[in-house]
């Protein structure tokens, strides 16, 4: 699915909808905002703040409604209707479709749609798909896992050792959600990290290649999407950079607007990368918890001090 928007023909095959009439524009026409509308105001006239981008739905209510008026008034309501260029109108419940309302689709050359389920069904599964179709999206270089429900993202320089410690953890029980390639959409004010579909379930291993985790491991080993939680960022061991030891002071990366805490841990031989990331994930899930291990000594410390003083 695009970012541009979805297009009318993939979102039939997705929801599974009956043609009723085909449009001018059906092959090319796209959802490209993430609300639908209820045309029933427009049924009485009024097309103020009305966009035309939107999928139209009619229900019950609309139907019910329509019935109680003439031919000749029922056609104006969908001719009024079709002079906009809607991306189609969607019938729900399975309803009947007017005669009026057909004729007035192929006169105007408009895409007709209907369902099988209720309005609130239809349009609330459409909204939920638009969200998260259109979401903003960024790319990042890096291996996404879940760890004890954290969503977390190893980065690094190439060849640092970030896949190798994505299997021990994967050994571990831990899941893969996505290597090398991290797609990262912003729903509300959370990141969802997913692989690209064509890389889903492999990751690469230096000395040995690529390998499908499915495959080799089941469905345990792998997870289609996880919220980011935690950035975790592998580099080379600096002599002269100064390391936290405490981790009182609490450092972010912002990814489309969202603060995502991150912790950097120096690479040396002889590290156990993938303890300390498992570490690191579960003092994160603590800290959002309300528990911080830092503050925690510092006040015991503190207060042993005051002690001593007096």
């Amino acid at each position: 699915m695009a970012q541009n928007g979805i297009k009318i023909t993939e979102f039939i095959d997705l929801f599974e909808l009956e043609i009723l009439n085909k449009g001018n524009d059906f092959n090319s026409a796209r959802l490209t905002i993430t609300d639908v509308n209820r045309p029933g105001l427009q049924f009485h006239a009024f097309y103020d703040y009305f966009d035309p981008r939107r999928l139209q739905v009619i229900g019950k209510a609309e139907v019910t409604y329509l019935k109680g008026l003439s031919e000749q008034k029922r056609r104006k309501c969908f001719d009024d209707l079709f002079l906009y260029d809607i991306p189609a109108l969607v019938i729900s419940r399975g309803l009947d479709c007017f005669p009026e309302c057909l004729e007035s689709a192929k006169e105007h050359e408009k895409t007709l749609l209907r369902t099988k389920e209720t309005t609130v069904e239809f349009t609330s599964r459409t909204i939920e798909l638009l969200n998260r179709a259109l979401a903003p999206c960024v790319t990042r270089h890096g291996v996404l896992l879940d760890i004890h429900g954290e969503g977390v993202m190893i980065t690094g320089d190439s060849g640092i050792g970030k896949s190798e410690s994505a299997i021990e953890l994967i050994m571990r029980g831990h899941r893969l959600v996505a290597d090398d390639a991290v797609e990262l959409r912003r729903l509300s004010n959370q990141l969802i990290g997913s692989a690209p579909e064509v890389i889903r379930h492999y990751i690469e291993l230096r000395g040995i290649g690529v390998i499908d985790l499915r495959q080799l491991f089941g469905l345990r080993a792998i997870k289609n999407e996880s919220p980011l939680d935690l950035i975790v960022h592998f580099e080379q061991w600096d002599s002269n950079k100064f390391y936290d030891r405490l981790g009182i002071e609490d450092h972010f990366m912002e990814i489309l607007g969202v603060q995502v805490p991150l912790v950097t841990i120096p690479v040396r031989p002889g590290r156990n990368l993938a303890s300390i990331v498992e570490v690191a994930a579960m003092n994160n899930r603590q800290r959002r918890l309300g528990f911080n291990a830092a503050e925690a000594l510092a006040q015991r410390v503190d207060l042993r001090a005051d002690m001593g003083s007096k």
